[in-house]
């Protein structure tokens, strides 16, 4: 039974109260409570009170009930987990007399026993017991759980073993060899490799056959895809005895050989990813992905829950069940990186959830040089996993059998309740930061001790030896078998001309291109047939007769019909539209971002509420498309939910995977992902990506927050065709760049700055022909008398309409003013052939509304330098726009003034 699981050691006497009641009417309690004091001996029997005393013998009865909640709940602070350091002391311990027992008692039997799956059974022993189960080598944080059946799972598996594991022999030869394995690989690494960088797993090698255990039983019960996403410590570990790179390829790459692809710009070999399909020691087929990652500790986290949604949705119609990801952390980064809070909180939403995550913590009890206790607040690193109610076992990394037994019960944990578990993996880190760094500047005690500490397979042999295993006779032979493999690797390695470089998920990109040069000279065919068109259209305006809304929504809906009857498009038409046709081409779409469903503007309405209830509806989900549209409002966050949207583009190619900003100022929240994905990736890791971002762009007086998505920072970090910068100003050009994502036969990121006074512009709209007669223009020429220009005029953004609004009112003939659609790639090509057509034009203009310092001036200037181009815009700032509203208009104002002033024919 469960009930004293969740009530404190302090609450024994309101136990003592409610039991005096039971005692004097069974039905004057919970039912709950009745059940749990039928479970004793002692409540069945008609005891006598006297006076309205509970008798002494029922007294001590809840005492050792709470002593055995004592254990439960802080039995985790007195363990011995730590394989280098003395614990720190926590007060009050779990002696006898914190709970009103003496040593008087300890041959006394109690009904309490049974609480623990024990029987009737003398005090000392159910102490034993919870000693055993709770401050041996695994420590247990749980009681915060709140769900009393989840409880009841977690007590029941580990106080019935009393969390002591019972491998076969075989299971244990299993560990012996990934131990092994693990512990030799990196001795080997640094004896041949001599002050070469490879941030060594020494210390925590344990988690090898940890992670070995834990997949193996995950197939077991019925996963067949895992991705794991880790830093640097470990990697190569990782990399070559979990996911079966061979030791040649590492071997190879620890010697410097250039990559085989001359145009991959590569990484550092403890960065790259991997990915390989196994077979289980029971015969079941396993899929493992490992991500590459950044520096920027904890990024790859977020990238991976993506990638795991992407592969439960695709793949596995769903289930949550089949795929698993596995996020190995450092006890400084899951401490001090808000991104693990970030995506904890995603855990359980329905946008985001992936089943639960499997997390390891590589516990090295140290920074760089800093200390745990300069690290955190908190009592421990994993205190985040409270906030989502998540289970954390603390356990002792020189204990391989104790960490192999608690991955197999975290694996079944996860795939009974679907949510994140934690295993705080507590070991040491043998060297510096890095091999070549000297840790006794900052830790000299530590590292004294560390010195002289044996490896945990040194350790484990011992165990053996201890137990008279055979195992432990088999070892030496073991190790001399790996060592020769590594020898005649090492051997091939050096034989080796170049480093070989394999993709992580590459079955999914089958078919899909690298881009050459030539591909960003013109745009595929995204124009749709007119009938699909106006089918999608029509549709995508219908609400259910039967169901009520508000009234707002049916006048917006009955807007959207008469734009198909008036043949004038807005901007929500064209995107949603976009999205439709691709759907009906069998594209699903994902979409999410902060108020994404009805859109910070309130002009998209992709899913709309019924006016009485809760309800919702997705009209695209109704246009009898085989795909659907999921979109998702995120939590307030663009760090975690960017690099969400990242990874599922990653394992989704053909889905089109659209993260929108708030405001498009917001994105730098987001900054690291921005420029260690998007920008870079496919040059670091030979990985494209198709996601879609999308950022409000505009100058409308809402202040420096509102105004400015920084188009000045992307543009800086384009070379080599890395993505695809769009600055669209009509609803067609946006409905044709979305379809442009999956018309491609590559991949690129595209990041669209999107507009917010054009959203409901009259003159902002497009006609049925420009969907279904057109492709995206990646410049949009004028349509003035060319023979009459004497001024050429490039601008990007809605400032063409104050443009040509101020030319018409200005009554001025001679300046035209051509739109870049498209910033990068640099639409060169387009550009030339359009200005043949002025011949008779003098100067040549760009305006903007940003800055001088900001906007897309100074990258277009470079691009165009044998124009000579002369600038009119804002003068070059350190925010990007005024707070006030007066100050806006008059610097609009000075702009179209200096343009149009200097017109010589009127």
């Amino acid at each position: 039974m469960d009930k004293f699981s969740y009530i404190g050691t302090s609450d024994v006497n309101a136990i003592e109260s409610l039991f005096l009641q039971y005692s004097q009417d069974s039905n004057s309690v919970d039912a709950s409570w009745r059940d749990f004091f039928k479970g004793f001996e002692f409540a069945r029997t008609s005891y006598e009170t006297d006076g309205g005393a509970i008798p002494e013998n029922v007294t001590k009865e809840f005492k050792v009930l709470g002593l055995i909640n004592g254990y439960r709940q802080r039995g985790h602070l007195f363990t011995k987990t730590n394989p280098v350091r003395q614990r720190r002391n926590y007060e009050p311990t779990l002696a006898l007399e914190n709970f009103g027992l003496s040593d008087k008692d300890l041959e006394t039997i109690f009904q309490a026993g049974n609480e623990i799956g024990i029987g009737t059974a003398k005090l000392k022993d159910i102490i034993t017991h919870l000693e055993t189960t709770y401050c041996q080598s695994i420590g247990v944080e749980y009681l915060y759980m709140r769900e009393p059946k989840v409880l009841k799972w977690l007590q029941e598996r580990m106080e019935k073993n009393r969390n002591t594991p019972a491998f076969s022999s075989d299971e244990k030869k299993v560990i012996l060899k990934k131990l092994m394995q693990a512990v030799v690989f990196e001795n080997y690494l640094h004896t041949k490799f001599v002050g070469q960088k490879r941030f060594s797993l020494e210390g925590g090698e344990a988690v090898i056959p940890a992670i070995n255990a834990l997949m193996e039983h995950g197939a077991n019960l019925g996963i067949q895809d895992y991705v794991i996403g880790m830093a640097h410590r470990g990697r190569l570990n990782v990399l070559t005895n979990i996911m079966n790179k061979t030791y040649k390829d590492v071997f190879t790459e620890f010697e410097g050989r250039p990559s085989e692809d001359s145009l991959f710009d590569g990484d550092v070999k403890y960065h790259m990813g991997y990915s390989s399909d196994q077979l289980s020691d029971d015969g079941k087929n396993i899929h493992i992905s490992l991500t590459p990652n950044p520096s920027h500790l904890e990024t790859s986290a977020a990238v991976v829950q993506g990638i795991v949604r992407s592969k439960i949705d695709s793949k596995h119609n769903g289930d949550n069940s089949k795929a698993c990801a596995i996020s190995l952390h450092g006890d400084g980064a899951i401490a001090g990186q808000g991104l693990v809070y970030e995506l904890v909180q995603m855990s359980q939403l329905d946008g985001y959830k992936t089943g639960g995550t499997v997390h390891f913590v590589i516990n090295n009890q140290i920074g760089f040089t800093t200390n745990f206790l300069d690290a955190r607040s908190s009592t421990y690193c994993t205190d985040v996993a409270k906030v989502v109610l998540s289970p954390v076992f603390h356990v002792n990394g020189d204990d391989v059998e104790a960490l192999c037994f608690i991955s197999k019960l975290a694996m079944e944990f996860r795939q009974t309740f679907h949510r994140d578990v934690f295993i705080d993996v507590l070991c040491y880190r043998k060297y510096g930061h890095n091999e070549g760094d000297e840790p006794r500047f900052t830790q000299p005690l530590l590292y004294k001790a560390i010195a002289t500490h044996p490896n945990p397979k040194d350790l484990y042999i011992e165990k053996l030896k201890s137990e008279n295993s055979e195992l432990a006779n088999e070892a030496k032979a073991i190790e001399n078998a790996f060592k020769a493999e590594l020898d005649a690797n090492l051997d091939e390695a050096k034989k080796t001309e170049k480093a070989k470089i394999t993709s992580f998920l590459e079955g999914n990109w089958k078919g899909v291109k690298m881009a050459g040069a030539n591909d960003f000279d013109s745009s595929p065919k995204t124009s749709v047939d007119e009938k699909l068109f106006l089918e999608v259209a029509k549709k995508s305006t219908e609400l259910p007769k039967d169901k009520k809304f508000f009234n707002k929504i049916q006048k917006l809906f009955d807007d959207r019909k008469n734009m198909i009857v008036n043949d004038n498009y807005d901007w929500a038409m064209g995107e949603l539209l976009a999205y439709a046709t691709l759907m009906k081409e069998g594209h699903p779409v994902r979409f999410s971002g902060q108020d994404v469903e009805r859109g910070t503007f309130s002009h998209r309405h992709a899913i709309v509420k019924l006016e009485d209830s809760e309800e919702e509806y997705t009209p695209l989900n109704n246009i009898d498309a085989q795909v659907k549209l999921e979109i998702y409002n995120s939590l307030l966050s663009e760090y975690g939910v960017l690099g969400f949207e990242y990874g599922y583009a990653f394992a989704a190619p053909n889905t089109l995977t659209i993260w929108e900003a708030q405001f498009g100022d917001f994105f730098n929240g987001a900054q690291i992902i921005i420029d260690q994905y998007l920008t870079s990736a496919e040059y670091k890791w030979r990985r494209m990506n198709g996601l879609v971002v999308l950022l409000p762009h505009g100058y409308e007086g809402q202040g420096p927050e509102h105004s400015s998505a920084r188009m000045e920072r992307f543009l800086q970090a384009c070379a080599e065709n890395n993505m695809q910068i769009v600055n669209a100003t009509t609803p067609a050009q946006q409905f044709h760049v979305i379809r442009r994502q999956l018309k491609r036969d590559f991949r690129k990121p595209l990041v669209c700055f999107t507009p917010k006074k054009l959203l409901r512009y009259p003159s902002c709209v497009s006609k049925l022909t420009d969907f279904t007669k057109a492709n995206f223009q990646e410049i949009l020429d004028d349509t003035i008398d060319a023979k009459k220009v004497t001024r050429v005029a490039f601008c990007s953004g809605k400032v063409y309409y104050d443009l040509i609004e101020r030319r018409e009112k200005e009554g001025v003939n001679d300046i035209a003013f051509i739109r870049l659609e498209q910033l990068y790639p640099f639409p060169q090509k387009q550009i030339d052939a359009v200005l043949k057509k002025y011949n008779k034009a003098k100067d040549f203009l760009f305006v903007q509304e940003e800055p001088e310092n900001m906007g897309p001036w100074r990258f277009v200037d470079n691009n165009l330098r044998s124009l000579n181009l002369k600038y009119f815009g804002r003068s070059a700032a350190a925010s990007p726009a005024t707070g006030f509203s007066k100050r806006h208009a008059a610097e609009n104002e000075e702009i179209m003034t200096n343009i149009f002033s200097k017109v010589l024919v009127k």
